[in-house]
């Protein structure tokens, strides 16, 4: 039986690593005392994936793990347990059954994210809304990403599923996943150039909303949906 794990990470845990993260999660999984598996062999470990780890220096309220459990712990009870054990900056948000199958495993059927970026220094210009949708306008949009290798130009454009002004920020929604993942900052660098201006004349804070999977509608569609809502409420 599998479970998927929604939790917000703010305030000065957006400092804490991902690798610091997992065991923060490990040591709360045994103090409340979840219904965890483990793997089998010479060094047992909990059974347990993240799906696209938020990078340092980043807040959420759409994070999410996978955990496989030895047997059913109702979601209510699962929650308020693991509540108990969180510390201030982390509150977790649900807890639902997920079907067992590999194609359902978190990080594998990660599509996309949304991220709120406001502006940390610096400034944006008063028509932020008609400026932003101008660039949004465009056919391209080229930025160069790095890599521990190399440098190469990459088109974001096709990444960027919305962009737009709400309440002087940037809201996003991009690619994200093993797929295609678009960071957010790429975006926001690459809207200050826009401007006329120096990537480092400005700068932001990302927030990042919710994490999506693609999943087929009513009507035979593909749309983006939360992680959390392709699981169940165990009762």
């Amino acid at each position: 039986m599998k479970a998927r794990i929604k939790f917000r990470k703010n305030g000065v845990m957006k400092f804490i690593g991902h690798l610091d993260i997992m065991r923060y999660f490990q040591k709360a999984i045994r103090r409340a005392e979840i219904p965890i598996a483990f793997t089998s062999g010479y060094s047992p470990h909990m059974i347990m994936s993240f799906a696209n780890p938020l990078g340092v220096g980043l807040t959420s309220d759409g994070e999410y793990f996978d955990i496989e459990l030895t047997e059913p712990i109702a979601s209510r009870d699962a929650v308020k347990r693991l509540n108990a054990q969180m510390v201030d900056g982390m509150e977790i948000v649900s807890f639902v059954q997920i079907p067992d199958d590999k194609k359902s495993k978190g990080m594998s059927i990660v599509a996309g994210a949304d991220y709120l970026s406001s502006v940390k220094n610096g400034s944006l210009p008063e028509d932020l809304a008609e400026k932003l949708e101008a660039f949004y306008a465009q056919n391209e949009i080229c930025v160069v990403k790095k890599t521990k290798k190399s440098e190469k130009e990459v088109d974001i454009r096709p990444m960027i599923y919305k962009l737009e002004c709400r309440d002087g920020k940037i809201y996003m929604r991009v690619a994200a996943g093993s797929v295609q993942n678009l960071k957010p900052e790429l975006v926001t660098e690459a809207f200050v150039r826009y401007l006329g201006m120096d990537a480092e004349e400005v700068t932001f804070t990302h927030h990042r909303l919710e994490t999506f999977a693609e999943s087929e509608n009513t009507e035979g569609k593909m749309i983006l949906v939360p992680l959390d809502a392709l699981g169940t409420e165990i009762v």
